[in-house]
């Protein structure tokens, strides 16, 4: 007989966002640990709050007690003194009856807004609902990042195509039909190239596919962290997420809008990088092309030098530069000439039998030789 198990208190669950379990391959240390630190304080916060009022209870009890055993003992006294007394000892019980009403009206305010939380992986991992009957996952021993990585190759490798037709899928009931008809895709490799392919979509601009795929990766992962929190194996849960999604109520839609939209905005993030990075790389690719035969950058040469010589390079004037280096202090002049070489910039007479000194010399003391026969590249 099959255990049957309370699925309703899966009503609001947050995908986990403190488990750093991405593939090496995704480039980032964690696109799911989201909030986490937040979360983690709102719920101490919260239980602290809880705490507070239980005690408050407590001590109201304590003193509501102490009065009535007081309005006894003078309730049998016929004194006037004990009277008078009488009197004041029942105001004050009727008064530590109602603040004892107010405390248990304030700690069952507070345990129906704790119903209403979201459900998370640190909320979901307690004994009750440590233990599963079926579908009971075994457990696995740790696997090294290159086993990680060539696990991931290897299923991407067999299964690209049923996992890109996954994540293109919209409704809820073709998602679970193709899950039960490809159990073995309900699993952290496929959670991770759907990563990938988010930021690949971003990237190329094709954003509504971008947001498709999203959302069919926040499914897998909304039912890997419902299996990690049972500890059975996530093929044997996914019927239950959709069953409830399905079905849900608008805090748990909430709940999940909330976590793809925040897993959206991540897959944007990190799709900016990614091209400011192959902007970087390009323009040093770029860059490294530009560079002339002594390792300088023409166009950081061009920027270093006078206002007067830049003229010349621009309208291409060589009777320009030559008076302009002629005005020169005879060192600037060759420091500049020789960057110039270095850079590309410029292209001195090619003289096989002369070595790079003499060129350098060459190139100033003969400037008004050469000018005439080169051009400025």
């Amino acid at each position: 007989m099959t255990s049957r198990i309370d699925y309703s208190v899966w009503d609001h669950i947050e995908v986990s966002d403190d488990e750093d379990d991405t593939h090496p391959n995704i480039d980032t240390p964690s696109l799911f640990k989201w909030r986490h630190e937040a979360r983690v304080e709102r719920m101490d916060q919260f239980i602290k709050a809880g705490e507070d009022l239980e005690k408050g209870l407590a001590e109201s009890k304590r003193k509501l007690t102490e009065a009535q055993k007081k309005t006894k003992n003078l309730s049998s006294s016929v004194t006037d003194d004990a009277k008078a007394e009488l009197s004041k000892a029942q105001a004050e019980e009727k008064r530590l009856k109602k603040e004892e009403r107010d405390w248990e009206k304030k700690l069952e305010d507070h345990r129906r807004e704790e119903k209403k939380m979201p459900w998370n992986v640190d909320t979901l991992c307690k004994e009750g609902f440590s233990k599963s009957v079926m579908n009971v996952k075994p457990d696995v021993k740790d696997e090294t990042e290159e086993q990680k990585e060539q696990k991931h190759k290897t299923f991407v490798e067999k299964y690209e195509k049923e996992i890109k037709h996954f994540g293109m899928m919209k409704r809820w009931d073709d998602s679970q039909k193709y899950l039960s008809d490809n159990s073995h895709l309900v699993c952290e490799e496929t959670a991770n190239y759907l990563v990938i392919m988010c930021i690949d979509l971003e990237v190329e601009e094709k954003k509504a596919l971008m947001e498709q795929v999203a959302h069919q990766t926040i499914v897998m992962q909304f039912i890997l962290e419902l299996a990690k929190s049972l500890k059975v194996d996530p093929r044997g849960c996914f019927r239950q997420f959709f069953a409830k999604i399905k079905t849900a109520d608008q805090q748990y839609q909430d709940a999940f809008n909330d976590e793809l939209e925040s897993f959206k905005e991540r897959v944007r993030g990190r799709a900016k990088i990614r091209i400011e990075r192959a902007m970087k790389e390009y323009e040093e690719e770029e860059r490294q092309k530009r560079l002339g035969p002594g390792g300088l950058d023409p166009a950081e040469v061009y920027e270093s030098l006078p206002e007067e010589m830049q003229k010349c390079f621009d309208e291409k004037d060589i009777a320009m530069l030559q008076t302009v280096i002629t005005k020169l202090d005879p060192t600037e002049a060759k420091v500049h000439m020789k960057r110039c070489i270095d850079s590309g910039l410029w292209v001195p007479n090619s003289r096989a039998d002369e070595g790079d000194d003499k060129e350098e010399d060459a190139t100033y003391e003969e400037l008004n030789k050469e000018m005439g026969e080169q051009k400025i590249e």
